[in-house]
């Protein structure tokens, strides 16, 4: 609690426009969540990252990639 604490307090924040209602399904996010819209967000970041990280992973291997990942090590 603490640390959550600790990191509000020192947070810097900006303003992003939205439309009025991506903005009231955000508070219902954060109200689900029992979390910050500000923290509604950063969480939805976060997935957006993890989800592209995982769908490059996912793409087949380039041949240059697969002539590596082939190559005689001895």
């Amino acid at each position: 609690m603490c640390m959550q604490i600790c990191y509000h307090c020192c947070m810097q924040s900006t303003s992003v426009r939205i439309d009025v209602g991506t903005h009231q399904e955000l508070k219902r996010l954060a109200a689900s969540l029992g979390v910050s819209v500000g923290e509604t967000v950063a969480l939805a970041v976060r997935r957006l990252r993890q989800d592209r990280i995982g769908a490059e992973l996912a793409d087949d291997l380039g041949a240059d990639e697969v002539e590596w990942l082939d190559a005689d090590l001895g």
